[in-house]
């Protein structure tokens, strides 16, 4: 099924206000990506441009930008969300469970959601046999956090046409890759109704740092504007807000501090709830999505 298949067009002034607990504004969305970027491979991503554009292996200076997150920006991660009290969800590559144990182990002990990622950092077109694929990562994760995953998102949100079906047909319950809206969605899928959680691009720090080369009070000032639009909107009802980051970008030295200011001025408002994947999901299939109103055009 093509998208629309999956998802007919539903405008949002068009639906019934959801309502989130205790009357909050709005719900902000934390997720830390880690992944594996295979030596053997071309890099998921480059920071330094291959000599004469020719991309050469092994691409050791960018692998090493990579492995810089693990080592060192991983750990201010750590220390910033346990200072605040906020538990993210983790989109992880199942194979971090094996090739970095230590860090891996640090956020399964803090409690943090793991989220299925695919197996390691390759687009999911590449991938000759899905289904195996997802087994192989949803096993591995269940294996060494005791829980099994009910959340994915594609390595660089990629899909096929099938990959909700397969998603869905593994026990998957939320997916994070369809960017379409503020608010949490169903699509239909062989094995059932899928939930879209509202993740970004927009407030990612790979497209606004790396790709699109903003610099880091640009990404700050993109995310409190973001905030500050959702939480007013949030008063008529309620949003949801996605800050996306990798530790090997918001984890580096000069940009820790743009993290940091983000959280204390989204944290200077009442009504905030820092919720991970499953709590979202959770609160979302215990009725949330049932009309509480009739129809309205607000925003």
């Amino acid at each position: 099924m093509i998208p629309r298949e999956r998802a007919p067009y539903s405008a949002i002034v068009d639906r019934p206000p959801l309502r989130l607990p205790g009357d909050a504004r709005i719900v902000v969305w934390t997720i830390v990506n880690l992944e594996v970027w295979d030596i053997g491979r071309p890099m998921a991503r480059q920071i330094l441009p291959a000599p004469t554009g020719q991309v050469l292996l092994p691409d050791v200076p960018n692998w090493s930008w990579h492995e810089y997150g693990m080592r060192v920006g991983v750990w201010r991660f750590f220390r910033l969300f346990k200072a605040l009290g906020i538990r993210p969800t983790l989109s992880i590559n199942a194979r971090v469970c094996e090739d970095y144990p230590r860090v891996a182990a640090e956020a399964r002990d803090a409690g943090w959601e793991f989220m299925g990622h695919a197996w390691d950092q390759i687009p999911i077109h590449k991938i000759e046999d899905q289904a195996a694929m997802i087994r192989k990562s949803l096993d591995t994760i269940e294996a060494f956090t005791g829980t099994r995953p009910v959340g994915w998102l594609g390595p660089g949100l990629t899909e096929t046409a099938d990959t909700p079906d397969l998603l869905a047909e593994a026990g998957i319950r939320y997916i994070g890759d369809w960017v379409y809206d503020d608010e949490p969605t169903e699509i239909e899928t062989r094995a059932g109704k899928l939930v879209t959680l509202p993740y970004t691009v927009e407030l990612n720090d790979i497209p606004t740092m790396i790709v699109q080369h903003h610099e880091s009070p640009y990404w700050q000032r993109r995310c409190e504007d973001s905030f500050d639009r959702l939480y007013a909107e949030g008063a008529e009802r309620p949003k949801f807000m996605a800050i996306a980051i990798h530790p090997y970008i918001s984890g580096q030295p000069h940009r820790i501090r743009y993290l940091e200011a983000v959280y204390a001025h989204i944290n200077r408002h009442p009504g905030v709830l820092h919720w991970h994947g499953r709590d979202i999901l959770d609160w979302w299939e215990s009725g949330a999505r049932k009309p509480l109103t009739e129809p309205g055009p607000s925003l």
